[in-house]
Order: structure tokens, then C-alpha cells, then sequence
């Protein structure tokens, strides 16, 4: 074997690692909104979170990429620990779904009718890369890319494949590369250390495995030869998960590493101990220096992680309580949006689904914040109370706190997200969080308008209160649509801002209007009354953002809306839609009906 081989061997490994990145990122980012609602509906059955583990890993071709999702979920609390070790069970067995494709190799081999041969990867690899290529660059419908590069991943990673098996051919003919895997038969320890060693560098259990199914095109590979490597690579692949894991986390999102570690160390013991049993009552003899091809090895892999997965599966609250006395518990940090903040894990960045639906939550707690701000602080200009005001502060602080949490998470985030929906959706949250923020600024600036006619002995005048009390119904309903058409996405909700945001301005120009009369009439002081105008300006303000806010909602559907912002506006205040105007007219007569009873 020459180092032109070695350098075209490395040369396809790297061609399969990229491939499989390649096709598991297609992958992950066609069925993220699937894996999310998946993974948030696992119950309490270990059975169920197994099979989800299997299917979800199956899918997204890395066991590594299912558990330190399922970590992030643990951390963020919307799955338990207890309901995590199904699926991290389950992940271990479906990771080995790689190399079951990857054994179309032993189809080289053998001849038969020739509808089979499109089943080779000398046929596949072409095909899925043609396919690939095509549906990227000539079909430009909404899934097309990622279709291409699930198909250019599967073209790719075979390429890499029949790269490094013609690599490795020479050793077919090699004497000295047979008897290094007949010395492994003699140690297994130093093929358990290799795969151990391999799988860990690479980060890839299904990797590692395909090299070791290249290999076996030379026909050196026996499963006395293999069968520790195999083993090994199983906790190769689970310390590099639990380190990522660990990053950062919380207590039990450390655990569910520490799981994956114990369920893996359990299992080789397992299969271990059950192979020296077999080969002392003598069922492996036939097995044991049987030469084997590229499917023996997948089945080998499948057949030992599924050995282990169902013994283990019916003690796995064991692995549980280990892992609880490995991990201490955490300190209780005791903010009130403990939970929002958590959930804005780097780990979901490898589901972008996952990561954007973490922001949603987080920004929809800034909304609820914001609205409920603005609402007691509108009580508060009726009658002061210190205790209102320092919980408007509060959740002012939650909500700059879950602002600038959310600003950097996007920020990191937005790499990960691909061109299309989910970048619509990542601009969409970044248009909003900081219009709640803005409005929950303007709750506190209500709050010191409030303190300065304290501080100064005044008071609003019973007619300004009861002005002040029909602009809080106003403010509530507006509030209401903004925070309905951000949570639930609800255009119908976003339609119905505009015309209570125009009434709002017609409100506040009129109560301005009479409140200069009072000045005037000296039937309000000269201070009293800046105050009151002060009020009357941030009112309008936060009416101004939620009208912001429904744009950013409609455009959701129709993006010519963005692009014409102030011309959509102008249309509708022009009177040229009539839903609009029947909106309009209903708010503004029950608002101005509200205004005109002083006994309200």
C-alpha cells in the first residue's frame, strides 16, 4: 500500500464524514417541526421514548445529535430526565441504521439481474449526486434545497466509500495487514482501545463503523478480529456526547450524559460477558474466524447495541437514580423566568425548529410582561401604589434580562438557519422582542409620570382619570391583539391592531386637546398638565408598537406588506378597506361612547 492509497483513503473519509454531515442536516432541517412535536410528546413510557429515539436517530443519522437535543429539552424542562433514558436508549440503536445502508456495498460482489445493479453504490453515488445537483440548481420550489442536499449527502458519502474501499484493495493481498487483525483475535483489549480511540476522534460511531466495513473488502476481517472494536467504538461515541452535554447545563441535562455513558459502559459488559459465554459453550465456533463482509459488520453493530437496548430497557430507572448521585442538584437561581432562559440552549442550535421555538417562548413571556406592565401602570396614574410599582419594575428587569438573552441567542443562532422559512421566521422574532421591549419601557416611564405627580402633590383631575380609564380599555384590547397575533401567529388578531392603533391616536389627540382647554381654564395646573401630556405621549407610543407589530405579523403571510410598511398603513387609512373600516368604526364609537359617560 503506497501513500498515494493512504492519501486517497483519507481523502474519502473525509468525502464520507462531509457526505453524512451533508445528508443528516437535510435531513434534520426537513422534519425539525416534526422532531420538535416528537420530542415533547414523550411520556412516561420508557418503550415509547425508545422507539422515538430509534425513529428520530434513524432519521437525522447521529445518535450524538438525538441525545444532546434530548439533553437541551431535560434543561429546559419540557421533558423529564426519567422520560430522556427511553430515547437515549433508543438513539443507541438507531444510529446503527448507517451502516445497514452503507452494506449496498456487498452488492458489488455478487451478480444477479441487472435491475440490481442500480442498488450499488458505484450506481448510487452518480445517481443521488445528479439528483442532488438538479433539484439545488434547476427546481426552485420551497423544499428543493434541502431535497438536493439530502440527495448530494447520499452521493457524496458513497463516493467516499468507493474511494476508501479502492483505497484498502492493495491489503487484500497483504500478509502483514492479516496478521494484525489475527493479533487482535489474540487481544481484544487493543481492538477495544482502537475502536474506543477512532470513534472519539472522529465523533462518529456510524464513521467508524463505515471504516471498518470498507475494510472489510479486503477480506481480512474476522469477527474475532472485529467484534472488540465494535464494542469499543460504543464508548468512543458516548464520552463525546456526554462532554457536549455537560457544556454549560443544568444539573439534569448533565445527567441524561451521564445516562448515555452507564447505559453504553452497562451494555459492552453485557455483550462482553454474553460472547465468552457463547464462545465457552461453543455456539461461536462457526462465527468466530468466519471471514466477514460489509453487512456481517452492521449486523454485528445492530445486533449487540439491540442486545443491550432490550436487557437494559427494563432497569433503565436504575441508570436514573446512578446518575442523580454522580450529578448534584443545582442551585435554585429563583428568577421568574427561570424557565424562558433556559430553554435558550446552544444545543437545540443543531434543530434551528427547536432553537426558534425556545425564542418564541421566550419573547412571548416579554410580551406578557410588557402588557400586563402597561396595564398596572395605567392603574397606578389612577391611584398610587409602591408595591405595583416595584413589581412593574420587576418584570421591567425580566424583560431586558429575556431581551438581551434573546438578542444573542438569534444572533449565534442565525448561522445555523437555512435560507427560507425558518430565516423569515428568525428576522420575525428579531422585529419583535425589541418592540415588547420598547413597550415595556414605556409602562415604566408611566410609572415615573406617576411618581412625579406624587413627588409634587398633585393630582389628575377626576375628568383626566376617567379619560385615563377609557385609554386603559384601549391600551388592554390593542395589547391583547399584539400579544395573540405574536404567540399564535394569528393574523386575525394582527388585522384588528390598526383600526383600535388609529383610534387610539384620535383618543389621544382629543384628551389632548382637552386638556390644554383645562389649562387654559385654570382648572388644571401648569405642571399637572405637562405630566399629562407626558402620559398621553407614551400611551401613543406604545399604540405605535403594537401597530409594528401587527405589520411584522401579516407579512408573516404576505411579504409585499414589509416591503410596502407605510404605504399598507396609508391604504388603510385612507378608508380603502372596508374591513378595516367597519373595525375602525365599531372601536372608536364604543371608546368615544365610554368618554362622553363620565359615570363610567
Amino acid at each position: 500500500m503506497t501513500i498515494f492509497n493512504v492519501i486517497s483513503l483519507f481523502g474519502g473519509l473525509a468525502l464520507f464524514l462531509y457526505g453524512m454531515r451533508l445528508m443528516g442536516n437535510g435531513l434534520k432541517e426537513s422534519s425539525s417541526g416534526a422532531l420538535k412535536t416528537a420530542m415533547e410528546k414523550v411520556t412516561n413510557n420508557p418503550v415509547v421514548g425508545f422507539f422515538l429515539g430509534l425513529v428520530v436517530t434513524a432519521i437525522i443519522q447521529s445518535s450524538t445529535a438525538t441525545i444532546v437535543l434530548t439533553s437541551g429539552l431535560v434543561g429546559a424542562g419540557v421533558i423529564t430526565l426519567h422520560q430522556s433514558i427511553g430515547v437515549i436508549l433508543g438513539a443507541n440503536v438507531g444510529t446503527t441504521i448507517t451502516g445497514q445502508i452503507i452494506r449496498l456495498l456487498d452488492l458489488n460482489g455478487g451478480g444477479g439481474a441487472s435491475w440490481v445493479d442500480i442498488f450499488k453504490p458505484s450506481t448510487l453515488a452518480p445517481l443521488a449526486a445528479i439528483i442532488g445537483i438538479l433539484m439545488i440548481m434547476a427546481v426552485k420550489t420551497r423544499h428543493s434545497g434541502v431535497i438536493g442536499q439530502i440527495a448530494m449527502g447520499f452521493g457524496i458519502l458513497f463516493t467516499g466509500l468507493l474511494n476508501m474501499t479502492a483505497a484498502v484493495s492493495p491489503l487484500s493481498s497483504s500478509e502483514s495487514f492479516a496478521r494484525m487483525f489475527v493479533g487482535l483475535s489474540d487481544t481484544p483489549v487493543l481492538g477495544f482501545l482502537a475502536g474506543t480511540g477512532v470513534a472519539f476522534l472522529i465523533q462518529s460511531s456510524s464513521a467508524t463503523i463505515g471504516i471498518l466495513q470498507a475494510l472489510s473488502t479486503t477480506g481480512a476481517l474476522t469477527f474475532s478480529a472485529v467484534y472488540a472494536i465494535i464494542i469499543g467504538v460504543n464508548i468512543g461515541d458516548c464520552v463525546t456526547t456526554a462532554i457536549v452535554c455537560s457544556i454549560g447545563s443544568k444539573a439534569d441535562a448533565k445527567r441524561t450524559g451521564v445516562v448515555h455513558i452507564l447505559f453504553n459502559i452497562c451494555g459492552s459488559i453485557l455483550v462482553i460477558a454474553a460472547i465468552m459465554i457463547l464462545r465457552g459453550a461453543g455456539v461461536l465456533d462457526t462465527l468466530w474466524d468466519k471471514t466477514l463482509t460489509s453487512g456481517g459488520i452492521a449486523n454485528v453493530h445492530t445486533v449487540f447495541r439491540l442486545f443491550s437496548a432490550v436487557v437494559l430497557l427494563p432497569v433503565c430507572g436504575q441508570f436514573e437514580k446512578v446518575s442523580r448521585v454522580i450529578v448534584k442538584d443545582d442551585e435554585k437561581l429563583g428568577t421568574s423566568v427561570e424557565r424562558e432562559l433556559e430553554r435558550l440552549d446552544e444545543k437545540f442550535f443543531t434543530s434551528p425548529a427547536l432553537a426558534l421555538a425556545g425564542a418564541s417562548d421566550a419573547i412571548g413571556t416579554m410580551a406578557r410582561l410588557a402588557r400586563e406592565g402597561v396595564l398596572n401602570a395605567m392603574d397606578v396614574l389612577q391611584n398610587y401604589d409602591q408595591h405595583l410599582v416595584d413589581l412593574i419594575n420587576e418584570n421591567e428587569d425580566s424583560i431586558d434580562l429575556l431581551a438581551d438573552r434573546v438578542d444573542n441567542y438569534l444572533i449565534k443562532l442565525s448561522p445555523h438557519v437555512k435560507m427560507g422559512y425558518g430565516n423569515d421566521l428568525l428576522n420575525y422574532y428579531i422585529q419583535c422582542f425589541s418592540e415588547f421591549e420598547r413597550i415595556g419601557d414605556y409602562a415604566v416611564n408611566l410609572t415615573e409620570n406617576a411618581q412625579e405627580l406624587r413627588d409634587r402633590g398633585n393630582e389628575l383631575s377626576d375628568t383626566a382619570k376617567h379619560e385615563l380609564r377609557v385609554m386603559r380599555g384601549a391600551l388592554d384590547e390593542i395589547l391583547g391583539y399584539a400579544y395573540e397575533s405574536f404567540t399564535a401567529m394569528d393574523m386575525r388578531a394582527a388585522r384588528r391592531i390598526e383600526p383600535v392603533e388609529e383610534v387610539v391616536d384620535d383618543l389621544v389627540a382629543t384628551l389632548r386637546s382637552n386638556h390644554i382647554k383645562r389649562v387654559r381654564d385654570g382648572k388644571c395646573s401648569t405642571l399637572t398638565g405637562l405630566s399629562y401630556l407626558d402620559i398621553l405621549v407614551n400611551i401613543e407610543r406604545i399604540s405605535d408598537q403594537c401597530s409594528n407589530l401587527g405589520v411584522y405579523t401579516l407579512s408573516q403571510s404576505d411579504s409585499t406588506i414589509m416591503s410596502n410598511h407605510h404605504e399598507y398603513i396609508h391604504q388603510l387609512h385612507q378608508g380603502k378597506d372596508e374591513t378595516f373600516n367597519r373595525k375602525y368604526s365599531q372601536a372608536r364609537e364604543k371608546y368615544f361612547g365610554e368618554l362622553a359617560d363620565e359615570n363610567i
